[in-house]
């Protein structure tokens, strides 16, 4: 039998859990209740429970203090918290002290029962642990549940491009019920750095919990997979369940809305893709979904996004004028009220455009920093357009987004003219430069060198070390971004486009653009043009 405690200064409220749950049911017994939380204490020093429920708030020890002192007697010690809503701040650190659930009063006997039947599941795994058997079974279903998440990821990240039902099975260990697919994005907006890692997994576990309960009882499958800042559930229902599985997803937006406070700044949004009859469809109606989840920059979060409008055909030449401007002035020239000037002019093309979709917005703010951090000063380029991007994705509103991009383009600026005083990486700036100048001619290192006035054994020495890259790679890297935004913004043969960026073999341009990117240059075209 596993053991319980119950630590609540209000003697009624030990009552009521004590006559809520069917302990014999769970395979558990009360093993003593504390009126305080030193009276807990001892409980857990000499019984040695499994689990223990507590009030956040108790006299004698604060209800924090006794959880990191009990974690402290007991390391798996299972916790289980009773918080109101005005208590929100306590909860908050308390998920951060490892417990394992809250539940939020007015006690509900049926949360209750739940949460005491998947806990006792957790301590009777770790005590089953040691059985062979146990063990096989475990590594068994583990496989299987990192095949579907693998599913789950490569849909989200879009690198399904193509599905079949024998694809799905033999590499995912999925198989789909003849009925409906659909996609559900549960987007997660927060400041960076701002979200305690240790509070993810309990959201993760309470967002998932809420779809298993709400929309699982009307899917014949259902798979879930949560990342940074976005989550994902396939849905799995017959055709005539269509209705309820959209008042369901509705409930279950409505339920993460009420407990997000609990979390500390996070904004949810949910976008559902179009409902597709064939797997063969499920690649597209994932990229719909994404797109649709980037109307929460025009129509706002805490909303259910089910449709995605039409292009708003802006002009996309124009409204990136001005930054592109910023790309090609010399670094020392440009100043603030410039900046500010150029991002300002984005914005108001964006505002300006009736309908504009979100997706439309994003693209235009990522190409525009993205532009930029091509210029030839900028030093750990990848790492800079790692966090940009990231800081993109996890913009709530237009606002946010284009505040985004305006910091960025200060921040590089003030660490170009840094780096300009020193003079230090003139030959290097000389010559990447000289690349974008050149790419689309055959470059060689004899070339750069002569260009920058050294031999070429320092030259290939000094740039590695400058920007952490080969003379080479470099080359390449510039070719393959201006192919990928000749292939986004025109319809020119790829033909065409192979001899624009420096290359004089088609087949060796589609080898090198496919190890760059792990697309084809039809395929990259396709999923971003």
């Amino acid at each position: 039998m596993l053991k319980v405690i119950i630590a609540d200064d209000e003697a009624r409220v030990c009552s009521l859990i004590k006559m809520l749950i069917d302990w014999e049911a769970l395979g558990m017994e009360l093993a003593g209740t504390a009126a305080n939380g030193l009276e807990a204490l001892e409980l857990v020093e000499r019984c040695r429970p499994d689990i223990l429920i507590t009030d956040i708030r108790m006299p004698g020890c604060h209800g924090l203090e006794l959880i990191e002192r009990a974690k402290k007697i007991s390391p798996q010690l299972e916790i289980v918290i009773i918080s109101g809503y005005a208590h929100f701040e306590y909860a908050q650190s308390a998920i951060r002290h490892g417990v394992g659930d809250y539940l939020l009063k007015p006690i509900n006997q049926q949360e209750l029962m739940t949460t005491l039947e998947k806990l006792g599941q957790r301590c009777l795994s770790r005590r089953q642990l040691g059985s062979e058997v146990e063990q096989l079974r475990k590594s068994s279903r583990e496989d299987t549940q990192q095949l579907q998440g693998r599913l789950m990821q490569d849909l989200l990240s879009l690198r399904l491009s193509t599905a079949t039902a024998e694809r799905l099975w033999e590499e995912y260990r999925f198989r789909a019920r003849e009925g409906l697919l659909q996609l559900a994005l549960i987007k997660m907006d927060y400041e960076p750095g701002t979200f305690a890692p240790a509070s993810f997994a309990v959201l993760t576990e309470k967002a998932e919990k809420v779809f298993c309960q709400e929309v699982g009882p009307v899917c014949m499958a259902m798979l879930t997979h949560f990342g940074e800042g976005m989550g994902g559930v396939l849905l799995n229902y017959a055709p005539d369940q269509g209705k309820g599985v959209r008042k369901r997803l509705r409930a279950c937006l409505n339920q993460l809305e009420a407990q997000r406070a609990m979390f500390g700044g996070l904004e949810f949004s949910l976008a559902v893709s179009p409902a597709v009859s064939e797997v063969e469809k499920l690649p597209e109606a994932c990229s719909v979904a994404m797109l649709t989840a980037m109307e929460r920059l025009t129509e706002g979060t805490g909303r259910m996004l089910e449709h995605l409008p039409p292009p708003s055909g802006i002009d996309r030449d124009r409204a990136l004028k001005g930054c592109r401007a910023l790309v090609e002035a010399r670094a020392e020239h440009i100043t603030r009220q410039e900046v500010d000037a150029a991002v300002d002019s984005l914005e108001q093309e964006v505002r300006g455009t009736p309908h504009v979709r979100g997706s439309e917005i994003y693209d235009l703010v990522l190409s525009a920093g993205r532009m930029f951090l091509q210029r030839p000063e900028i030093q750990g380029r990848e790492r800079l357009l790692a966090a940009y991007e990231a800081a993109c994705r996890q913009a709530s509103r237009t606002e946010r987004l284009f505040a985004v991009l305006r910091d960025m383009l200060s921040g590089q600026l003030a660490l170009i003219a840094e780096q300009q005083r020193s003079g230090a990486t003139r030959p290097i700036r000389v010559a990447r430069q000289y690349v974008q100048q050149h790419y689309h001619e055959p470059i060689t290192l004899e070339q750069v060198c002569e260009a920058t006035g050294f031999s070429v054994s320092y030259f290939s020495a000094m740039f590695k070390k400058e920007t952490g890259e080969g003379f080479v790679k470099y080359l390449t890297r510039v070719r393959i971004e201006h192919a990928k935004e000749l292939l986004q913004q025109t319809n020119l043969p790829v033909t065409d486009i192979c001899s624009r960026v420096g290359y004089n073999d088609l087949k060796h341009f589609t080898q090198t653009f496919k190890k760059e990117t792990s697309l084809s240059p039809g395929q990259y075209r396709k999923l971003y043009g």
